[in-house]
């Protein structure tokens, strides 16, 4: 496999935290069209939600990247 258990688990881990960054960004809209609502500018979805996505794409990139430890079974395999 290209990828080991350990890369898969950082990889589920890195998704959550991207799709807890949109849940972040969901809502401060206004129920009727013509009146605006400030809560869209907060911080939770102007600073807090997009690095919280953006971790989530970093960690990705270090989960696929990561080389797992070097396991007796595997060391002896390649020998």
């Amino acid at each position: 496999m290209a990828l080991h258990k350990e890369n898969y688990w950082l990889l589920a881990i890195s998704f959550a935290f991207v799709v807890l960054g949109f849940i972040l960004m969901v809502g401060g809209g206004s129920d009727d069209p013509a009146v605006f609502n400030e809560e869209i500018y907060g911080f939770q979805r102007i600073t807090l939600a997009p690095m919280v996505v953006l971790f989530g794409f970093l960690f990705a990139i270090y989960a696929i990247l990561k080389r797992p430890a070097v396991d007796k079974k595997d060391e002896n395999f390649k020998n």
